[in-house]
């Protein structure tokens, strides 16, 4: 019973004293030695190990009960820290080429279950590179559902900031962040979305003199400008380039998507629109309005075709071009084929830059 009230008093006063717990575990362990030492030294029957109240083998046990809990204590904190340190190596080191991080199995679950895209379609998208030409009404749609299907990277490019006019329809962006370059607001949005994708903003117009060698770092380009001039001048750098073109245009209550791809046999959008409209024959959504929804319709397919055709999945619009009616809930699918002579595809490099003179990138 004393030596339990020592331990108490030792105890008591490191936690009062604010010491360190090694050192009142310290404290601790000298007087146990020096209690043990008297136990073991002196014959049983001493007036002092009595006065202790403790005997030979109730002190000998209990050192040993005090050795195991301090083993399994030791164990416990070098397994801990092996393990973080595991996990520390594990983050700092990227994951191999085509390798899942942790959480994104579940993310990406139903994808995986799907018959025509599964793990191997899903690996092909987390190694895709795809640009996105535009952060408005329809690069918003089309870039969410890019980053939500886990397209391991992002290039965004746009020159425009957002402004309250935007948020009726460019859903990437948000009220606290008007006046915020469009290019940072997505990024920030895709991050918050889906942390494994790596998004690229490119705070810039799309001029002939940068268009070839962006191209050159994406697999695939999604056009959702609102300006005939950049549309050429993106088809041109897509042909040049041999990269797969995903573009489309809304107007009020009608939107069209198609895929050009004159390196595989289809047409190139020069082909279908050997020359702009004249003006005031189609104006721009400030001028003739647009259905806040509609961009979210077209924006969306942009994204499903940008998704079947890196995994290989059903049947692409290359070759074919899709009209959306929302104004009576109507779909038209056409035929569109290649033209001979086009200037852009077919007839000669030199008229591939047919649209590139003052081409902006601001979208719908």
């Amino acid at each position: 019973m004393n030596v339990l009230l020592a331990t108490l008093v030792i105890a008591s006063l490191g936690f009062i004293l604010k010491l360190p717990l090694r050192v009142t575990v310290a404290a601790l362990g000298v007087f146990y030695l020096g209690v043990l030492a008297l136990v073991l030294v002196l014959p049983p029957g001493h007036a002092l190990v009595a006065a202790l109240g403790v005997t030979r083998r109730g002190w000998l046990a209990l050192g040993a009960v005090v050795a195991l809990v301090a083993a399994y204590a030791w164990w416990v904190a070098r397994s801990r820290a092996a393990a973080a340190a595991k996990s520390a190596a594990a983050a700092a080191s990227p994951p191999r080429a085509g390798s899942f991080l942790p959480g994104e199995l579940e993310r990406y679950a139903r994808h995986i279950v799907l018959r025509e895209i599964g793990g191997p379609g899903q690996k092909k998208l987390k190694a895709a590179r795809v640009l996105v030409i535009g952060a408005g009404g329809l690069g918003s749609p089309a870039l969410l559902y890019l980053a939500a299907a886990g397209v391991g990277t992002i290039g965004v490019i746009d020159d425009d900031t957002v402004s309250v006019s935007n948020l009726q329809r460019q859903v990437i962006h948000a009220d606290a962040r008007i006046g915020m370059p469009k290019v940072f607001s997505a990024q920030a949005a895709i991050r918050a979305l889906n942390p494994h994708v790596t998004v690229r903003p490119y705070r810039r117009r799309l001029e002939a003199d940068n268009a070839d060698a962006l191209f050159a770092d994406y697999d695939l380009i999604l056009d959702g400008s609102d300006n005939f001039a950049t549309r050429y001048l993106a088809n041109a750098a897509a042909v040049r380039a041999g990269k797969p073109l995903i573009a489309a245009a809304i107007a009020q209550w009608e939107g069209q998507i198609s895929l050009y791809d004159p390196a595989r046999g289809a047409p190139c959008y020069a082909c279908v629109f050997p020359e702009a409209p004249a003006p005031g024959l189609a104006p721009a959504c400030a001028e003739a309005g647009v259905v806040g929804a509609l961009p979210g319709v077209i924006g969306a397919m942009m994204a499903v075709e940008a998704i079947k055709e890196i995994t290989g999945a059903g049947q692409s619009l290359r070759g074919r071009m899709l009209v959306y009616d929302a104004l009576y809930a109507e779909n038209r699918v056409m035929t569109v084929e290649r033209r001979p002579g086009c200037a852009a595809c077919g007839g000669g490099a030199a008229a591939a830059d047919a649209g590139a003179a003052g081409g902006g990138t601001a979208a719908a």
